[in-house]
């Protein structure tokens, strides 16, 4: 090959090196915009996250049309941007973090406890909108609820239709009946539990302190919520801060394992293929006893 042979080869293979390089970089901070959108996506960061971007836009145009006073204004206050993003979202932020290093809701169980845990909540939920009882019942998922929630009486006790029936019986003597069941991997963690309102402007105005208290945790965290009006005597589902009313114990099953059965399913594709690798390392490694002859593979 010629020298300029050589030299055009050299520079070909330079520039796709540096385009596959730029096109990785743009994948990857593509990626990242994609999973940040999803954590907010419904959320009131994602109002928060629309005004960070608007006020950079007033900054922008403040610089190019020599605006000078808006300009210094924004100047000072966007050089700060990242310490004010972290105060704006620190719940977010606190929120992903918390399900990179949590594991999936049911963790320790399996489909026949989660199975066993819904229908249960079901049950106790139907019978308690017929006597027109209220009730929260929480399911804790990835995110803990330790820092949003006011702690109630810890249980710690197997999920059963009758001891939710129980717990929201309105009673002088029976404290609980007040606040939420937390269920936490498949067992009542707290009864009595008080749950951080919402403040959305919104809501329906016919929605009381309940719905209000399930719709506050659901926009704080993945949690799932169940809710029984005393008032309408209805059943009501709330997850990332939306609210979907007046379901039946049918729909309310199917949309509570609808929730819950993709993260199980994945969960237990990732233990299978981590129990594999951990037998195939084991065999490998495995001693050989030399008290017993290896086998003849001839023979």
């Amino acid at each position: 090959m010629s020298e300029l042979g050589q030299r055009l080869w050299l520079f070909f293979n330079r520039d796709l090196a540096a385009i596959a390089l730029d096109c990785l970089d743009v994948l990857l901070v593509a990626t990242i915009i994609y999973f940040a959108l999803l954590l907010v996506k419904g959320t009131r960061a994602m109002q928060m996250g629309a005004g960070v971007v608007f006020m950079f836009v007033v900054y922008q145009a403040a610089k190019h049309l020599g605006l000078v006073t808006l300009y210094t204004l924004l100047d000072s206050l966007l050089t700060s941007l990242v310490l004010i993003v972290v105060v704006i979202f620190q719940q977010d932020i606190r929120r992903a973090l918390q399900r990179m290093g949590r594991s999936p809701f049911f963790a320790s169980g399996g489909v026949a406890m989660e199975h066993q845990v819904i229908d249960d909540a079901v049950r106790a939920a139907s019978s308690l909108a017929q006597k027109r009882i209220g009730a929260l019942v929480v399911f804790e998922r990835e995110a803990l609820l330790d820092e949003f929630i006011e702690a109630g009486t810890s249980l710690d006790a197997a999920v059963t239709k009758e001891l939710l029936y129980s717990i929201f019986i309105p009673s002088h003597e029976n404290p609980m009946h007040d606040g939420a069941v937390i269920i936490r991997e498949g067992r009542i963690w707290q009864a009595g539990a008080f749950l951080p309102l919402t403040v959305s402007t919104k809501l329906d105005r016919n929605l009381g302190t309940r719905h209000r208290a399930a719709i506050g945790i659901s926009e704080e965290t993945d949690a799932v919520v169940i809710v029984v009006s005393e008032e309408r005597g209805e059943v009501s589902l709330c997850f990332n801060g939306n609210v979907v009313r007046n379901l039946d114990s049918a729909l309310l099953r199917k949309v509570l394992m609808g929730l819950f059965q993709k993260r199980q399913k994945r969960r237990g594709i990732r233990d299978e293929r981590t129990s594999k690798d951990r037998a195939s390392r084991t065999s490998q490694n495995a001693p050989v006893d030399p008290g017993k002859p290896e086998k003849n593979e001839a023979s």
